[in-house]
């Protein structure tokens, strides 16, 4: 166990920095798949912008890595054209 008042204090903020990245993150992921089920192409044309910018938020916090968010959203931007 950390003895510093400063070390304590770091484990709240990562403790608590953890959680948020992870619902976040879990949110993101349920809005892709979400997405991917979707079979009409105005509503998916409409939930699309809101998915991206889920995305480059989570890549914008280093969440997720750049490259994996350029993939995810090409991804869905293919999976939206073919509809």
């Amino acid at each position: 166990m950390a003895n510093h008042k400063s070390a304590l204090k770091r484990i709240r903020n990562s403790e608590t920095k953890r959680l948020r990245n992870r619902y976040q993150h879990k949110t993101t992921r349920n809005a892709l798949k979400k997405l991917k089920e979707i079979t009409d192409k105005k509503e998916a044309q409409k939930m699309f912008p809101e998915v991206v910018s889920m995305i480059d938020k989570l890549a914008k916090k280093n969440i997720i890595h750049d490259n994996k968010a350029a993939n995810l959203k090409s991804q869905l931007a293919k999976h939206v054209a073919a509809l």
